[in-house]
C-alpha cells in the first residue's frame, strides 16, 4: 500500500506453545515507535495476542488494526476492552438478502433432506434431539419436526450470504459464456465441452463476468481476479458505560473516513503517530535496516564529517569544519598571536624593559665616550654588542607582528642576526685577549690584529657569514605566509583553528640559529681558557660569567621549545620561550658587561680617571708572573693575591 512500511512481518505458529505470544510481543516492542499493527489471524490468535499484550503492560501502547475476521465480533475483545480500545477493524460492506430468509425461514426436516448437515444444525438450533440416533445424546428435549427457524430459535443472516450467493451465480454466468462460446446452439454439452477442460480457459470466463449481484451491487473482476473492494471500517470505542464498535467510514474504489468520529484512548483528536524510526536530526545520517526501508538508525556525523545527504556524511576540505548542525562545511576560523594575549605581554615587557635600559647605556656611553672605561672597554666593540643586544630584544616585536611577507622577511633577517652581533662581538673580544696572553707567555712581541680596526674587521666577518646563510635562504625559499591547519586540529572540529604564519620550520629556525650557538659555544670555550687571567687586566671573567649563564638558558630553551611541538598551544609556548630566551640572554650581556660600568660612570666618577699608562713588556711581565703564581698558588683561576698583583690594582691601566 502506498504510504505504508512494514517494520516487522510475524507470524503466529498453528500450533503456539507456552509464552509465544508474549515472545511476539516483545518482538514488536523492538521497533517500539511503529505501534500500528496489523492482524491477520483467526479470533482465537486475536484475542491470545490482546492478552499477551496485557499481560506485558502495553495497555494502550499499540494500535490495532484488524481484518475481516476481527470485524465486529465481540468475542476477541471480552474481557480486553481497554487494550482493544480505539482498534481499527474492516467488514466486507454487506447487504441483508430478503428472498434467503425467505427461503431458510420455510426449511424444515420434511422439505430439506438433501442437505445431509441439517439434521444436526435443527439439534443445535433448537437445542434438542431427534430419535435414538441423535447427535446431542446429552439433550432431554426430543425434537418434533414441527419447529419452526425464526420463530422457535434467534435467527439472523450470515453476513457473508450475499457473497456466497454471487460466487455461485459468478461459476454460473462463466460457464453460460463458455457454453455459448464453445456449443453454441447445442443443447447440453458439447464434446468440446465435455471434454477435458483447462481451469485457466474456465478462469478466462469467470473474470469476464460482469452482471448485478444478489443485493443489487455489481459484480465484476479486474485483472488480477479481485472483486473491487467494499468495506465498513469500525473503531471499537469506550464509551465510559459501554464498549462497542462504531462505524468510522467506508471503502469503496477510494477512502471515505469520518475524522470526527475517531477517538482514541488518549483523548487526544489528532491521530497516534506510528514510524518504525523517528526522523534523523540535522547532522545525522540514516543507515538503513536491511530489509525495512522505513528503519533506520540515526548515526551522528563524526569529526570532520557532515551530513552531505539523507544516508551519507563526507568529510569537509582540510581548511574547513563543520558547521554546528553538521549540515555543511565552513572555513576554520585563522588566528595568530594577538598582541592583548598573555603569551605576548610578558614577553613584550620583558623586551620594552631591554629596550629601555640597552638605550639607557648606549646614551650613557655615548655622552662619556672619551672617558677611561668606556675607552677601556673597547667602544667600538661596545657599541657593536649593544647593537646585538638592542636587537635581541627588538626581534620579540617581529615575532608577534601579524605575519606578512615583509615580517617574515625582517624576521629571517634579524632572528639570528641579534645573537650574531652579540657573540661575534665577545668572541672577538674573548680570542683576542686569549691570544695577548698566550703571547705574552712566549714572546714581548704584541700579536697581530689586535687593533680596533682589525677588531672590528673580524667582528663583521663573522657577522656576514649569517647574512650569507640568510640571503641563500631568501634565494632558495623566499618568504611566504601559510595557514597550518594541523597545528590546533582537535578533535572537535568547533575548537579547530588555522594558525597564520610565516613559513618557518622548526629546522629552518634552529639553523637560523645554529651558527650563532655556534658562536655561542666558541665564545664560552674561549672564556674557560682565560678565565685564569688576572682580573685587573681584562673583562674576561665577566664574559666567562656571561657566557655560562647564556648557555644555560639555552641549554633549557631547546627542550621547551621541542617538546611542545605537539601541545595545542605550541605556537603561543614556543614564540615565548623563543622570545624570552633571546631577551634573558641580552640582559646577561647588559648586565654583567654594562650595568657595573655604567654605575662606576654614574655613581662613583672619581673612579673613572686615567692611570699610569704601561707598556706592553710591563703587561707581558705581570701577565707571565701572575700565570706563574698561579700555578704555585693554593687558589685556581689567578685570584691568588701576589704582591705584584695588588701593586698592580692600584697602578694598572686598562688594556686598550
Amino acid at each position: 500500500m502506498s504510504g505504508v512500511c512494514i517494520a516487522q512481518s510475524l507470524k503466529i505458529p498453528r500450533e503456539p506453545r507456552t509464552g509465544e505470544f508474549d515472545k511476539i510481543i516483545r518482538r514488536l516492542l523492538e521497533t517500539s515507535n511503529a505501534r500500528a499493527i496489523i492482524m491477520f489471524a483467526n479470533e482465537d490468535d486475536i484475542r491470545r495476542v490482546l492478552d499477551a499484550a496485557k499481560r506485558n503492560n502495553q495497555t494502550g501502547h499499540f494500535l490495532w488494526v484488524g481484518s475481516d475476521s476481527w470485524g465486529s465480533k465481540i468475542s476477541p475483545v471480552i474481557g480486553q476492552e481497554r487494550v482493544a480500545e480505539g482498534a481499527i477493524t474492516i467488514l466486507p460492506k454487506r447487504a441483508s438478502v430478503d428472498a434467503f430468509d425467505r427461503y431458510f425461514r420455510s426449511r424444515s426436516l420434511s422439505n430439506n433432506r438433501r442437505n445431509v448437515w441439517f439434521a444436526e444444525f435443527w439439534e443445535e438450533n433448537f437445542n434438542c434431539k431427534l430419535g435414538m440416533h441423535g447427535k446431542r445424546p446429552g439433550s432431554l428435549k426430543k425434537c418434533t419436526g414441527l419447529e419452526k427457524v425464526g420463530r422457535d430459535s434467534s435467527y439472523e443472516q450470515e453476513g457473508k450470504v450475499q457473497f456466497v450467493m454471487d460466487a455461485v451465480y459468478a461459476m454460473a454466468h462463466a460457464l453460460h459464456r463458455m457454453h455459448r462460446e464453445l456449443c453454441y446452439g447445442y443443447p447440453g454439452l458439447c464434446p468440446r465441452m465435455a471434454s477435458n477442460i483447462e481451469g485457466k480457459e474456465l478462469l478466462n470466463h469467470i473474470r469476464a463476468v460482469r452482471f448485478n449481484g444478489s443485493a443489487g451491487t455489481p459484480v465484476v473482476f479486474n485483472e488480477n481476479g479481485d472483486a473491487p473492494g467494499r468495506y465498513d471500517i469500525f473503531q471499537y470505542q469506550n464509551n465510559k458505560s459501554t464498549a462497542e464498535y462504531r462505524v468510522i467510514g467506508s471503502w469503496t474504489n477510494k477512502l471515505h473516513l469520518k475524522m470526527d468520529a475517531l477517538r482514541w484512548r488518549t483523548g487526544d483528536p489528532s491521530l497516534p503517530q506510528s514510524v518504525c524510526s523517528l526522523p534523523c536530526r540535522a547532522g545525522e545520517r540514516k543507515n538503513v535496516v536491511k530489509g525495512s526501508p522505513c528503519c533506520w538508525h540515526c548515526e551522528r556525523c563524526e569529526g570532520y564529517h557532515f551530513q552531505a545527504s539523507e544516508f551519507t556524511c563526507e568529510l569537509c576540505r582540510y581548511e574547513m569544519r563543520p558547521n554546528v548542525n553538521r549540515t555543511g562545511c565552513v572555513p576554520i576560523p585563522i588566528i595568530k598571536l594577538e598582541w592583548h594575549s598573555p603569551w605576548a605581554i610578558i614577553p613584550m615587557f620583558i623586551s620594552m624593559m631591554g629596550i629601555v635600559a640597552t638605550s639607557f647605556v648606549i646614551v650613557t656611553f655615548v655622552r662619556y665616550n672619551d672617558t677611561p672605561i668606556v675607552r677601556a672597554s673597547g667602544r667600538e666593540m661596545s657599541y657593536v654588542l649593544l647593537t646585538g643586544i638592542f636587537l635581541c630584544y627588538a626581534i620579540t616585536f617581529l615575532m608577534i607582528g601579524t605575519p606578512d611577507v615583509g615580517v617574515c622577511s625582517l624576521r629571517r633577517i634579524f632572528l639570528g642576526l641579534g645573537m650574531c652581533f652579540s657573540y661575534a662581538a665577545l668572541l672577538t673580544k674573548t680570542n683576542r685577549i686569549h691570544r695577548i696572553f698566550e703571547q705574552g707567555k712566549k714572546s714581548v712581541t704584541a700579536p697581530r690584529f689586535i687593533s680596533p680596526a682589525s677588531q672590528l674587521a673580524i667582528t663583521f666577518s663573522l657577522i656576514s657569514v649569517q647574512l650569507l646563510g640568510v640571503f641563500m635562504w631568501f634565494a632558495v625559499d623566499p618568504p611566504h605566509t601559510v595557514v597550518d591547519y594541523g597545528e590546533q586540529r582537535t578533535q572537535d572540529p568547533q575548537s579547530a583553528r588555522g594558525v597564520l604564519k610565516c613559513d618557518i620550520s622548526d629546522l629552518s629556525l634552529i639553523c637560523s640559529l645554529s651558527y650563532s650557538i655556534l658562536l655561542m659555544v666558541t665564545c664560552t670555550v674561549y672564556a674557560i681558557k682565560t678565565r685564569g687571567v688576572p682580573e685587573t687586566f681584562n673583562e674576561a671573567k665577566p664574559i666567562g660569567f656571561t657566557m655560562y649563564t647564556t648557555c644555560i638558558i639555552w641549554l633549557a630553551f631547546i627542550p621547551i621549545f621541542f617538546g611542545t611541538s605537539q601541545s595545542a598551544e605550541r605556537m603561543y609556548i614556543q614564540t615565548t620561550t623563543l622570545t624570552i630566551s633571546l631577551s634573558l640572554s641580552a640582559s646577561v650581556s647588559l648586565g654583567m658587561l654594562y650595568m657595573p660600568k655604567v654605575y662606576i660612570i654614574l655613581l662613583h666618577p672619581e673612579q673613572n680617571v686615567p692611570k699610569r699608562k704601561r707598556s706592553f713588556k710591563a703587561i707581558v711581565t705581570a701577565a707571565t708572573m701572575s700565570g706563574k703564581l698561579t700555578q704555585k698558588g693554593d687558589r685556581p683561576n689567578g685570584e691568588v693575591k701576589t704582591e705584584l698583583c695588588e701593586s698592580m690594582e692600584t697602578n694598572s691601566d686598562f688594556i686598550n
